[in-house]
């Protein structure tokens, strides 16, 4: 269960998932205009910009966002701050060079707009950095030497707080000899995470920074005596000041001793004075998580409720509220049985904002106090990014045709702010995208999403590529998906089903998996194959299968039940679930949901057959993966490769160095569109496309 939705531009990463994990791989446009419309292609991924993190201005009237594109020459990633106003007038870009800026916050006074980068300044790594919005150089606030993992503003506009991690090792003194790395000691349960790394026992702490004194005091206390190091036992995390500045409530796992080995978390409150002691407000048994929202006048914390405590991958958070002075809990909606995004109170207080992930679809809501669920969008989409501020609401919204942009959201109606990637978009000819139903041999009724390639005659049959997403918890939804129009320009069809396992059908179609992979997933992905051929528009003989994350785990579900496809592409996937355990990030899903192999080694066995059976795959299959991946690490598809040769099936296995589970490197992202094609048409026959002809020089 590798919680990883591989479309890049606004699947919702279900955990931890950063956003950042999300396969960003966009270049910048190029400028120029297009003499005629064309499919789309890798190459056009160049054309396009990733618009993300919406934040509204204290008057509600203005709104930063990032923008992140390539530098093509270092081969990388970098964010730009750009703010545009609420009417939709001066789009303006903020910042510039090839150092990135992120997570932009207003101050509350509206007189500086922070966000944070590291670049070169008085001291090293992330820091906060300050626009003055009468105009100037940005200047950088903050020195810290620990790792900076967020901040926020408080309401007097005079102090920051801090999330600070002490670093494994320190900075290097600048102009000084490099320093030597020292072994990593491990004493921690879970020891290792994708991206960060192995994990020390160094956690996150909230700290108060006085932006006039500069003193940086930690939140809870006693504070550490000199000689006393700090207790890490437990993190403190997604905080949030109270209206008045009084309180910080924040999210922790503080119910034993070892908070490793349990998903438990709850919602703390503190006073903001440096030293203070939290006061615990929830007590569920299981996970109580943010993003955290105060109530305009500050009695109540909204908040999402877990569905138990051993339900983590298959989590179904419900909306909820707490009040501060007594403890008193409320499930807000108790019908609303989907995924929802972070609460986001609304300005009199009286409801709660969020997005619902409903059966392909991602729309905007107002859920009442009393438990009334208003959906504000009627159109077929995908939103996200939510932010509110003086009665004013904005995000992030996408379709099958359009990418994500900024949108304010007004009545019920959307209207677009930002412009970036139309452009890019103008220029391609676009697939489309329909509804597909399914019922499986077990009973289940399946739903999916069809793309036909661009152009589709009626009458012919085509190749169908089923491309398998992540998670599992997560959707494929109506939304701008590139990895559909470019294989739909390549003259494939496009499946995406949303298997048992997905998220978008309530919890129960979710948790219908637990202990029990690629065994309903695979019944559910075979009925809708069927379902697709039974249009009369598919090629029975020319059907390929891929996907990514849990997506290349179920590939190799599917490879090791049917030979009815002609080739197939795992990335980032496994068939042998004991190899993994203790080398991914996910042992507390090994616990709580299938117990250690020592307890289980049947169960671990036949969950394993992809691997146990590799004599019964004949597809030839490509096998993917960077090589610094905790989440689902190479070893799984490295195993699978060798099994595959072993038996005599024919298999490539291609390492890419330095990428972790979500790829950064927008080479390597083109390279992994390249050779999926080269791979799936050389095995249904397909010649390669002429190169276009090179231009004479004049």
């Amino acid at each position: 269960m590798r919680n990883l939705c591989l479309s890049v531009l606004s699947r919702p990463a279900l955990r931890l998932v950063p956003p950042a994990l999300l396969l960003s791989f966009v270049l910048p446009f190029a400028s120029g205009a297009q003499t005629a419309k064309h499919n789309m292609t890798p190459d056009d991924l160049a054309k396009f910009v990733r618009v993300s993190a919406p934040v509204l201005s204290p008057d509600g009237k203005l709104i930063a966002y990032t923008v992140s594109r390539i530098n093509t020459e270092e081969d990388k990633r970098t964010n730009e701050l750009w703010m545009i106003g609420y009417d939709g007038q001066n789009d303006v870009q903020l910042t510039y060079g090839k150092d990135s800026a992120g997570n932009p916050q207003w101050s509350p006074d509206g007189r500086y707009l922070s966000f944070t980068s590291s670049r070169e300044g008085k001291a090293k790594g992330s820091q906060v950095w300050l626009l003055d919005r009468r105009g100037g150089e940005a200047r950088q606030l903050t020195e810290v030497k620990e790792e900076l993992g967020g901040y926020s503003w408080s309401p007097d506009s005079k102090t920051l707080l801090l999330s600070l991690r002490v670093k494994d090792e320190p900075e290097p003194e600048k102009g000084g000899k490099p320093v030597p790395p020292k072994p990593i000691v491990l004493d921690r349960f879970h020891f290792k995470q994708d991206v960060e790394g192995y994990l020390t026992e160094k956690k996150e702490h909230l700290y108060l920074f006085d932006l006039e004194s500069k003193k940086l005091l930690k939140l809870i206390g006693p504070l550490p005596e000199k000689d006393k190091p700090i207790d890490e036992r437990y993190e403190e995390s997604q905080a949030q000041w109270s209206p008045d500045g009084k309180q910080i409530a924040f999210v922790s796992n503080q119910s034993v001793p070892d908070p490793d080995r349990t998903v438990n978390s709850d919602v703390f409150v503190v006073d903001a004075k440096a030293g203070s002691t939290p006061r615990k407000l929830t007590t569920f048994a299981g996970t109580d998580e943010g993003p955290l929202s105060w109530s305009p006048d500050g009695t109540m914390i909204a908040y999402r409720q877990g569905t138990g405590e051993k339900y983590s991958i298959y989590e179904m958070p419900q909306l909820a509220t707490v009040e501060v002075a007594t403890g008193k809990v409320g499930l807000v909606a108790k019908s609303l049985d989907n995924w929802t995004s972070g609460p986001v109170f609304a300005a009199d207080g009286k409801s709660i904002l969020t997005t619902v992930q409903d059966d392909r679809l991602n729309y905007p809501a107002e859920v009442s106090l009393s438990g009334t669920v208003k959906r504000l969008v009627s159109e077929s989409g995908s939103a996200s990014g939510l932010t509110q501020k003086a009665g004013h609401v904005a995000l992030l919204w996408t379709t099958d045709s359009s990418s994500p942009e900024i949108y304010s959201l007004e009545g019920g109606t959307l209207h677009k702010l930002t412009s970036h990637n139309d452009e890019a978009v103008a220029s391609l000819n676009l697939a489309s995208t329909e509804e597909l139903s399914a019922k499986t041999s077990d009973g289940n009724d399946v739903h999916s999403l069809l793309t036909m390639p661009v152009g589709y005659k009626a009458g012919t049959k085509v190749p169908m590529l089923l491309f398998i997403h992540g998670g599992p918890t997560g959707q494929d939804a109506h939304e701008f998906d590139p990895y559909r129009q470019i294989f739909a320009g390549h003259g494939y069809a496009v499946l995406n089903v949303n298997y048992r396992g997905s998220t978008g059908r309530g919890h129960a179609y979710s948790y219908a998996i637990n202990a029990d992979w690629g065994h309903k997933e695979v019944i559910d992905l075979m009925a809708s194959v069927d379902a697709a051929i039974a249009t009369g528009r598919i090629d029975a003989d020319k059907l390929v299968v891929g996907g990514w994350s849990y997506g290349g785990i179920l590939t190799d579900y599917s490879i090791a039940s049917t030979n009815r496809f002609k080739a197939a592409s795992s990335g980032a996937g496994m068939g042998n679930l004991i190899v993994l355990y203790g080398i991914d990030e996910y042992i507390l899903q090994y616990e709580n949901e299938i117990g250690p192999p020592w307890k289980n080694t049947d169960l671990y066995l036949k969950l394993s057959y992809p691997f146990f059976h590799a004599d019964r795959i004949k597809t030839p299959t490509l096998f993917m993966g960077g090589d610094k991946d905790f989440n689902v690490p190479l070893e799984g598809g490295e195993q699978m490769y060798q099994a595959l040769k072993s038996v005599g099936t024919p298999a490539e296995l291609i390492v890419y160095p330095g990428e972790f589970h979500g790829f950064q490197r927008p080479s390597f992202v083109k390279d992994r569109f390249v050779r999926w094609m080269g791979w799936y048409d050389k095995y249904l026959g397909i010649a390669p496309a002429p190169a276009a002809p090179v231009a004479a020089a004049k």
